[in-house]
């Protein structure tokens, strides 16, 4: 509904929505109550009519119309339906009570069967409102017709007075109705104050994750919020890993410069000069992979992540970094799939399994992306030298180097094996076709926590 303001609150909606139909149900509740009460009314009266009718034409049929006289002249017919009623035989005309005299002899001057009703100004008679069922037929040669009519204006007062009592307790029912759906509404939506409280308290830090008992509408609301916590504590202690490590490893050959610089009894010759200017290079590398990593790891946007875009950009920035190497993509997904997983986890993965690949290898690496039913793999292998089985299973892990010749700190891989278990999956090596290192990172397509 676009007429819906999406930042008004949530209890005026439902009350701007709820409390107008609740009046208006009500109303056409009332409204057909009348009708249904005004068409059963009717159908009582004619059905009642027509059977008093067929009780005096029973009673003409069985005493001829001679003794029909005493019953017109008599109260008999008035006592047990307490109708008034006109009969002519002939041209004789007889009706009861007197009262009806003016009223019913005019219809029984037609011979036309059927229900006549009047509604319109008083009579002499004082009945302004009545209804009639009038029935011609012929009897023993003579032209009969037979008027029972009844007053409506008792029956109208009964029935607008029940319609008043009606309208009355549809009055108390929508009362009670509007404090019930005000009372849902306010007991429905404590749960948002209990998400708020939960809120303040991350912010406070009294707490590091909701405990809610929210209904089941904001599940995954509060799952996906502890699964994002969950992610950024992840992040912070993974950076301040990253960050001990790289202290650690600069402050060795940091160290060693200062000493040889402070001391003036050791004289600056080509073999010291080569010296500091390795221990230089290697901090510049040090630091440059640092960068580099960093460069990887793209920003966060959202839960879902284009691979074979992602996978692109990587290999051509590894084509700038690594010049003399060549770096294929072998998929069959679409350019513009997408696979549940954070850009920035896709990115983490991504670059580290190509930059630990663009290390080892001679001349190339190539990376694979698949995706079944009911998992997401990525693949990298590479030509270079590779492992020795024995090792293999030491892979992975944080501050692992198998060779010290080759730059880094071992932490590329257990940084991505780490992603890939958050999402359900694992990390696994083994020897590639290539000669060199295989390394596969399959994960669920419904993580863990999701």
């Amino acid at each position: 509904m676009s007429w819906i303001n999406p930042t008004t609150s949530i209890r005026k909606t439902l009350l701007t929505l709820l409390l107008p139909a609740a009046v208006a149900l009500m109303f056409a509740a009332w409204v057909v109550h009348g009708l249904l009460l005004e068409r059963m009314a009717r159908g009582f009266v004619e059905n009642r009519l027509q059977d008093e009718v067929a009780f005096l034409e029973h009673q003409l049929r069985r005493s001829g119309p001679d003794e029909i006289r005493d019953i017109a002249e008599g109260d008999y017919f008035e006592e047990v339906f307490h109708h008034a009623f006109a009969l002519r035989i002939g041209q004789r005309i007889h009706s009861s009570p007197q009262l009806w005299t003016p009223i019913l002899e005019p219809l029984v001057q037609e011979s036309k069967s059927g229900f006549v009703q009047q509604n319109g100004s008083r009579s002499d008679a004082g009945i302004s409102n009545f209804i009639a069922y009038r029935k011609a037929m012929t009897l023993k040669g003579d032209a009969v017709v037979i008027v029972v009519a009844e007053d409506l204006s008792t029956l109208q007062h009964s029935q607008q007075e029940l319609h008043v009592w009606t309208a009355v307790v549809s009055g108390i029912l929508l009362i009670l109705l509007l404090l019930a759906i005000w009372l849902a509404i306010r007991l429905s939506l404590r749960s948002v104050v209990q998400l708020q409280q939960g809120l303040k308290s991350l912010q406070s830090g009294d707490s590091t994750r909701l405990e809610v008992n929210s209904p089941a509408e904001f599940q995954p609301l509060v799952s996906q919020l502890n699964q994002l916590l969950d992610t950024l504590d992840q992040r912070l202690t993974r950076s301040r890993e990253a960050l001990a490590n790289l202290s650690h490893s600069v402050k060795t050959p940091v160290s060693a410069i200062r000493q040889v610089l402070e001391d003036d009894t050791r004289t600056l010759d080509k073999d010291m000069r080569q010296q500091l200017a390795q221990r230089l290079s290697d901090i510049d590398r040090q630091l440059e992979s640092e960068m580099r990593r960093s460069r990887f790891a793209g920003p966060q946007a959202g839960k879902a992540a284009q691979p074979v875009s992602q996978a692109r950009d990587l290999l051509w920035m590894l084509g700038r970094l690594y010049p003399d190497k060549n770096f294929e993509l072998e998929t069959g997904l679409a350019p513009d799939a997408r696979w549940p997983i954070e850009e920035h986890d896709l990115n983490e993965i991504l670059g580290n399994l190509l930059d630990n690949a663009g290390k080892w290898s001679q001349l190339s690496a190539v990376m694979s992306l698949t995706e079944t039913d009911s998992e997401l793999a990525i693949t990298v292998e590479d030509d270079g030298p590779g492992v020795q089985q024995k090792d293999l299973s030491a892979l992975g892990s944080r501050g692992v180097r198998l060779d010290e010749q080759i730059p880094g700190h071992g932490l590329g891989l257990a940084i991505a094996k780490e992603i890939t278990e958050r999402y359900g999956g694992s990390l696994s090596f083994s020897h590639g076709l290539r000669g060199g290192l295989k390394v596969t990172a399959s994960m669920l397509k419904a993580p863990r926590g999701s």
